[in-house]
């Protein structure tokens, strides 16, 4: 029975994820002739089906660019940054895409360790990441094993050498797939949907407004009361937005 259930479950599965490749395909033909609100529809679908990957959302910022839509196109754009920080051609596309935000926040400066992790660590996602930590894990072993069974002492301290260099990647790579992993669980960034939204100095909207920002602009969300989301901006102000104005980045 458990065998026969498995089964479906792969069937089902392969059913699924062919039918993803049907609707990318016909998303891709409506986005060529021009249908871009069709071509998003169609986007969406896959996404409701939980098959999510870079070029999914990096064709969904495409057509809602065509749209002039500044929230949802720097929004599918930044989805499809996380899932793979080495996409070259949605980096080059949130370029021109914050060009047309209005909000133009100058950043605090950061420290050298901030910008060799933001320039470099930050290149790949804590997944890909883990995925370093496997191979080189592979590998310091069999460099190791190569050491213990290798009869030239030469060989011996050669292969010794290289699986403790392995052996220290390893652990360096560990500790940075555990900084990464925990740098994005801890700020979670959003992008704001709203127009212009008012910037409250407390979660009430009797409280004084503090700063107004527009659609596009990418925010941290420090902490969360009812419908209400604290915030900081890249300059480091803080406030309170409405949380239905705001769109949460990290649900994949």
């Amino acid at each position: 029975m458990k065998k026969l259930l498995f089964l479906l479950l792969i069937i089902a599965q392969t059913a699924i994820g062919q039918q993803a490749d049907s609707l990318f395909i016909d998303a891709n033909k409506l986005y060529k002739i021009g249908e871009f609100e069709k071509a998003i529809e169609t986007y969406k679908v896959i996404e409701s089906k939980e098959i999510v990957s870079s070029e999914l959302y990096y064709n969904l910022g495409n057509a809602y660019y065509k749209l002039n839509k500044v929230g949802p196109t720097i929004y599918y754009y930044e989805k499809a940054l996380k899932l793979n920080p080495l996409n070259e051609d949605v980096r080059n596309n949130l370029v021109f895409a914050k060009r047309l935000a209005l909000d133009n926040i100058e950043e605090v400066p950061k420290t050298v360790f901030q910008k060799f992790n933001a320039n470099y660590l930050q290149k790949l996602s804590y997944n890909q990441w883990a995925v370093v930590c496997v191979v080189l894990s592979f590998l310091a072993s069999l460099l190791f094993l190569l050491f213990y069974f290798s009869q030239s002492s030469a060989l011996k301290r050669i292969y010794f050498t290289i699986s403790g260099i392995g052996f220290l990647a390893l652990i360096l790579s560990i500790f940075i797939t555990y900084n990464q992993y925990n740098f994005t669980k801890n700020n979670k960034e959003a992008i704001v949907f709203a127009e212009k939204t008012a910037i409250r100095n407390a979660p009430t909207l009797n409280s004084e407004e503090v700063f107004t920002l527009h659609e596009g602009t990418k925010v941290t969300v420090l902490d969360a009361i009812d419908n209400w989301k604290k915030i900081k901006i890249a300059d480091g102000k803080l406030g309170w937005v409405i949380a239905s104005e705001i769109k949460l980045l990290d649900a994949f």
